[in-house]
C-alpha cells in the first residue's frame, strides 16, 4: 500500500490554509500549513513535502525569496499561488524555479490536477532519462552530477535547477547535436494533459538557457532550429565516476 503523499502550504491567509487543507485531506493527500517562511522550515526540516504549494504575496518574505532559497538547495516540486495575474509575475515566479502557477481565485479542484500532473512527471522519467552507468554529463565548459543534480559552471559555480531545469537538460544531454521539435520535448518531459503553463517549452528552454548563462540572441550551448525545434550544439562527455 502506497503512501499518501505530502503537500506543503504556505500562505499567509488562515482560510485559504484551512480551505485548500480541507480539501486536500479528502482529495487522500497528507498535508501541513504554515504561514511564512519560518514555519515553512521548520515544516520541512520535520518532513520533506512532495510538493510545496506557495503563495507569492505575503508580508515579510514573499514567495519568490521563499522559492529561491527552497530551489537552492532541493528539487521538491513548487507551485505558485498569486493574486496578480500579469504575465511578467508569473515568469518571475518560474524564473526562480517555480514548477507550476496558479492565479487566485481559483478552484480547488484545478489545483489537484495541477498537483497530479506535476507529481506524476516528476516520478515517471522516460527511461532515455536513466542511463545506469552515466555519473557526470560534461558540456562546453559544465558539468552535471546526476547523483547530486548540481550544475557546476565553468567558474565552479554551483547553479541550481529546478525539476523541471533538470529534466529539460538531461533530455538535450541524451541528445546532443540532435534537433528536438516542441512536440517531442512535450512528450519527454511531461504529460500531455499538462495545464497551459507546463506546456511552455519555449519558456523553459529560455529558463533552461539562464541557467546556463547562454546568451539569448546569440546562443552557443542550446541553438534554435528556426522550424523545426531546439539543439544542444555541444560535445557531450560521459563519464561514471
Amino acid at each position: 500500500m502506497s503512501t499518501m503523499d505530502h503537500i506543503l502550504i504556505v500562505d499567509d491567509d488562515r482560510d485559504i490554509r484551512d480551505l485548500l487543507s480541507e480539501y486536500l485531506q479528502k482529495q487522500g493527500y497528507r498535508v501541513t500549513a504554515a504561514a511564512d517562511g519560518r514555519s515553512m522550515r521548520s515544516a520541512i526540516s520535520r518532513a520533506e513535502p512532495d510538493l510545496i504549494v506557495l503563495d507569492l504575496m505575503m508580508p515579510g518574505e514573499d514567495g519568490l525569496s521563499l522559492c529561491r532559497e527552497v530551489r537552492a538547495h532541493s528539487d521538491i516540486p513548487i507551485i505558485m499561488l498569486t493574486a496578480r495575474s500579469e504575465e511578467v509575475d508569473r515568469i518571475v515566479g518560474l524564473e526562480m524555479g517555480a514548477d507550476d502557477y496558479l492565479s487566485k481565485p481559483f478552484s480547488p479542484r484545478e489545483l489537484v490536477a495541477r498537483i497530479k500532473s506535476i507529481l506524476r512527471r516528476s516520478r515517471a522519467l522516460p527511461s532515455n532519462l536513466k542511463p545506469e552507468q552515466v555519473r557526470v554529463f560534461r558540456f562546453s565548459g559544465w558539468s552535471l552530477h546526476v547523483a547530486t543534480r548540481n550544475l557546476i559552471s565553468p567558474e565552479g559555480v554551483n547553479v541550481a535547477l529546478s525539476g523541471t531545469d533538470y529534466k529539460l537538460l538531461r533530455i538535450f544531454l541524451d541528445h546532443p547535436n540532435r534537433v528536438l521539435n516542441r512536440d517531442q520535448l512535450i512528450d519527454m518531459t511531461q504529460s500531455r494533459d499538462a495545464g497551459p503553463f507546463d506546456r511552455s517549452i519555449d519558456l523553459q528552454v529560455s529558463r533552461l538557457r539562464r541557467r546556463l548563462n547562454d546568451n539569448p540572441k546569440e546562443p552557443s550551448i542550446i541553438k534554435t532550429a528556426r522550424g523545426e525545434g531546439y539543439v544542444l550544439a555541444a560535445e557531450v562527455i560521459l563519464e561514471n565516476e
